[in-house]
């Protein structure tokens, strides 16, 4: 006790209190406060990593994550094919909002248990006790999915700007699908490096980023609006296209809100840093809303932007350089270095939300490991004693994506609906688990205590949450257009299904006696 006390005096440059305002004292640098503690010994977890994060810092961090307003560039080939331009502004809008009862719904649980597991392991608490276990071990399966895809999605995207600006300098340059494929292995290398040998530094670094994700917004979108030829306001709000023939004007913009969400999704990614993150309870779910609110404005001021300076929308989409945004750079400053100079801001925080994307998938996986949820489990949840990172949870995502990857080898459109299939999965884990805290409302049971309690609001909240995520999740299994070739068709299903299939087997095999649901933790906690 006396070396907690010597411990928080050392360390304890800034004060941190309750919502009660009771005192909550920084025991140490990998303990964190007191709250902190608390929390860890009321869900059986022992604390085995560095709480390197503050509020400012992990807000940074979760922002670097969704990129939103650069994401909506990458992207939006998705709403252009299906919606047009009137199709990609208000789609995105819809998804924000929706987005807004999703994230509200995720973080008052992350504020209830703040720990790397997220969703599985609110599921464990959460969900009736009858189906506890299995569901939970579901939904972890899936998040490991989701985040996985979501590693290979984010190194394709940033790629594929370094091949589009190839192309742009270079008229004899060919791209072949195996030079993409080359390109992401080089952005995977660089969030490797990052990961292993800057793992302590990646708040400091996170934060630099922020700065150039907040100035760099302005540095693009000023020339956009300075230097355009902008299209007539009408047809930019209210002309709906169906660019990829569906038949139905209606169809096709919902088809196309997959990319709108695609920005979104990912909002709850706090919270697998919750471990390492002082005060977490209390710093985690106001960085998550901060984020959806943050990004989520600039990245719809940005859709309107972009959807004013596009021009002739199918000659956008059939662009030669590979990348919509370029192209529309290009046309906007008239010139290769002009659109060369926005698109590295654009390039260097996609590398940077890539480094932050594979630093909250490993500890996703580290978190379920350490629960026995997948095979060679005691591997991948061993963290490094000299790093504090978990090391081996960072390898095997590497290799995951790598693999993933080698799919752009066969086709590049069945590799672009990798970000389906990441939709999906995230999506499942966000219905689950939040029916489960709507589910105990509903049954007037009670609820942990949270830092961000929605009060009287939350079981609207949740259902409307649940609602808008069932409708996303099926149009994510859609094709990008109708009657697809097997090369163009969206094969998101069959991999879902897959991992569905071999998580049973695994489960009924070995998982319905290795793995152990967080709340069996708990229960001995108490």
């Amino acid at each position: 006790m006396n070396h907690q006390k010597e411990a928080a005096s050392h360390l304890d440059s800034e004060p941190y209190y309750s919502d009660a305002g009771e005192p909550n004292v920084l025991i140490s640098a990998k303990d964190g406060t007191t709250a902190d503690q608390h929390d860890m010994i009321r869900m059986g977890k022992r604390q085995q990593t560095q709480r390197n994060f503050r509020h400012i810092t992990i807000l940074g961090f979760c922002t670097v994550i969704l990129s939103i307003w650069e994401n909506i560039l990458s992207t939006a080939v998705f709403a252009l094919g299906n919606g047009g331009t009137a199709g990609l502004i208000w789609g995105y809008l819809i998804c924000m909002i929706g987005f807004g009862f999703v994230t509200a719904s995720l973080a008052e649980m992350a504020s209830m248990a703040p720990t790397s597991g997220g969703q599985y392991h609110w599921v464990s608490e959460f969900a009736p006790p009858s189906c506890q276990k299995f569901i939970s071990y579901m939904v972890g399966w899936l998040g490991v999915l989701g985040w996985q895809t979501a590693a290979a999605f984010v190194s394709y995207l940033t790629g594929k700007q370094i091949q589009g600006l190839i192309i742009l300098w270079n008229d004899s340059y060919v791209p072949h699908q195996w030079h993409g494929t080359l390109i992401i292995w080089a952005v995977l290398s660089v969030c490797l490096v990052f990961n292993i040998f800057c793992s302590k530094k990646l708040p400091l670094i996170e934060g630099v980023i922020v700065i150039l994700h907040l100035a760099g917004f302005f540095a693009v979108i000023i020339p956009l609006w300075v230097m355009g030829d902008r299209s007539p306001s009408g047809d930019v709000f209210t002309l709906f296209q169906d660019n990829m023939m569906w038949g139905s004007i209606p169809l096709s913009t919902m088809v196309g809100l997959t990319g709108a969400a695609g920005c979104f999704v990912g909002v709850e990614a706090g919270a697998h840093m919750s471990e390492e993150v002082r005060n977490a309870a209390h710093v985690i779910p106001r960085a998550m809303m901060w984020t959806w609110l943050g990004n989520g404005i600039m990245g719809w001021i940005m859709a309107i932007t972009f959807s004013f300076c596009v021009g002739d929308t199918m000659s956008v989409l059939m662009t030669p350089l590979g990348s919509q945004q370029i192209q529309v750079f290009l046309n906007t400053t008239g010139s290769a270095a002009g659109a060369t100079g926005l698109t590295c801001i654009t390039l260097v925080i996609g590398v940077f939300a890539c480094v932050a994307v594979m630093a909250t998938n490993s500890r996703q996986l580290f978190a379920f490991a350490r629960d026995n949820g997948v095979p060679f489990s005691r591997t991948f949840s061993q963290v490094s004693p000299t790093l504090g990172v978990p090391l081996n949870a960072v390898y095997v995502t590497i290799l995951f994506v790598l693999m993933l990857s080698m799919i752009n080898l066969g086709s590049t459109v069945a590799f672009t609906q990798v970000l389906s299939l990441g939709v999906s999965a995230m999506l499942t884990t966000y219905m689950i688990s939040i029916s489960c805290v709507a589910l105990k409302r509903i049954r007037r049971e009670p609820l942990l205590p949270s830092k961000f309690n929605l009060g009287k609001f939350g079981l609207p909240i949740n259902i409307i949450a649940v609602l808008f995520l069932l409708f996303l999740w099926i149009f994510a299994f859609f094709p990008t257009a109708p009657s697809p070739s097997p090369a163009d068709m969206n094969w998101a299903i069959l991999g879902y299904g897959a991992v569905i299939i071999f998580a049973l087997i695994y489960y009924v095999f070995r998982g319905r006696h290795a793995y152990v649901g967080p709340v069996e933790y708990v229960r001995k906690g108490h």
